[in-house]
């Protein structure tokens, strides 16, 4: 069992994950080895909440062209986690303070 923290690197941002946090459903960037357990002992114990199920998504990087050069490189491939919480538990995610 790995640490929470190193599981978890950070919530995404979009749009889309927004739309989704209101049916309960969050989107995280995870490390490239975590495991589908370790994700669902991660958000568990960091936001003490109850997971439903947990689904996993490699994304490969973006190929992107260099305007001087002309040369091609690639954005990194990301790992994501789409995490269904219980019915009724939310995760504060962008709280005011």
């Amino acid at each position: 069992m790995r640490d929470a923290e190193s599981v978890l690197l950070r919530p995404v941002v979009s749009e889309k994950s927004y739309s989704l946090m209101e049916d309960g459903v969050y989107i995280f960037i995870v490390a490239p080895e975590a495991t589908k357990i370790e994700v669902r002992q991660a958000v568990e114990q960091i936001f003490s909440v109850r997971v439903t199920k947990v689904n996993m998504l490699n994304r490969k990087g973006k190929r992107r062209r260099n305007r001087k050069s002309n040369t091609f490189g690639t954005r990194p491939d990301t790992k994501r986690a789409t995490v269904t919480l219980h019915a009724g538990d939310r995760i504060d995610l962008f709280e005011k303070s």
